[in-house]
């Protein structure tokens, strides 16, 4: 996990894989020593940062070595992990990395609404569509209940650092990549307040309207103090569909979205181009790990 998504978080760690934090601390402490992974703690102005943590050397060699590559196949390099410490995107990573961890918490809950099966960081998604358009993550999401349904999006997690007008130009590059892959993917867009999120909505609808056929980029929006700031749960009654034709105030939950958009093709449980998904070999490094945690069954050693 940490070498997709460069860095994690101690609350984002136990959310995806631990019953407390001290029970992850007391984990990670130990991999800390081992140099399976390092960890640094970011100034912050008003009270104390948690914990970062990527991957070091012996974890990059474990990792490589599992899928039989050398530790040059993975483009690992100490210095490039550790220095994502002093990046401008730090917090944008960080938040990203966030919107996952819920998902992965909201999928191992008891009696879950639904479970991610897939899930692509920003890295992974530069390497397949960057030459078009650089989504913050690519996810697949199954709903619970008969029938189940699912639904793919790409996320853009927006921190409120760059202009409305220059997220909407965003669309016609998703438009284009509907365009050359032949498959429509609606795009989440996540913003930090209802405010922001008004702003965001107008600056997208103008750029759909804009389209030779808006119906290549379905898109939805949300923000993170949409619940006052209580529930980040990005599967809850939150997303409002932008749809220029028939405009709705009624926020849907994740896996209702899928029948605002009754067009997009059924999706099963991996990405919809197979080729796309990667594998462990020189050429593409590690293949995407599995979102949700192994089960306690499999983590048992075999007797």
């Amino acid at each position: 996990m940490l070498h997709e998504h460069r860095v994690l978080t101690t609350h984002q760690i136990a959310e995806m894989a631990w019953p407390s934090v001290r029970a992850a601390n007391l984990r990670l402490l130990r991999l800390y020593q081992w140099r399976v992974i390092d960890r640094f703690q970011p100034f912050v102005t008003y009270g104390t940062a948690p914990m970062h943590y990527v991957l070091d050397v012996a974890g990059a060699a474990l990792l490589a070595r599992e899928d039989g590559l050398e530790l040059r196949d993975l483009e690992y390099r100490h210095d490039r992990a550790i220095g994502i410490a002093y990046s401008l995107h730090l917090a944008h990573t960080v938040g990203t990395n966030g919107f996952f961890s819920a998902l992965v918490a909201r999928s191992i809950h008891p009696g879950p609404s639904g479970r991610l099966v897939v899930w692509w960081s920003e890295t992974r998604c530069a390497k397949h569509f960057g030459d078009i358009v650089r989504p913050d993550a690519y996810g697949l999401w199954h709903a619970s209940g008969s029938p189940r349904t699912a639904l793919e999006w790409f996320l853009e997690f927006d921190f409120g650092t760059e202009r409305p007008d220059r997220l909407g130009r965003k669309l016609a590059a998703y438009a284009k990549l509907a365009t050359s892959t032949g498959i429509t993917t609606p795009v989440l867009v996540w913003v930090p307040t209802t405010r922001r999120e008004t702003s965001v909505r107008r600056a997208l609808a103008s750029a759909l309207a804009n389209l030779d056929d808006p119906s290549l980029v379905p898109a939805a929006t949300s923000s993170a103090d949409f619940t006052g700031g209580r529930d980040n749960d990005p599967t809850a009654a939150r997303w409002q569909p932008l749809d220029i034709r028939q405009p709705s105030l009624r926020r849907l939950r994740l896996a209702e979205l899928s029948n605002v958009w009754p067009y997009l093709p059924a999706v099963g449980s991996s990405p919809s181009d197979p080729a796309l998904a990667g594998g462990s070999d020189p050429a593409r490094g590690l293949h995407p790990p599995s979102p949700l945690p192994p089960r306690p069954s499999d983590r048992r050693p075999s007797r």
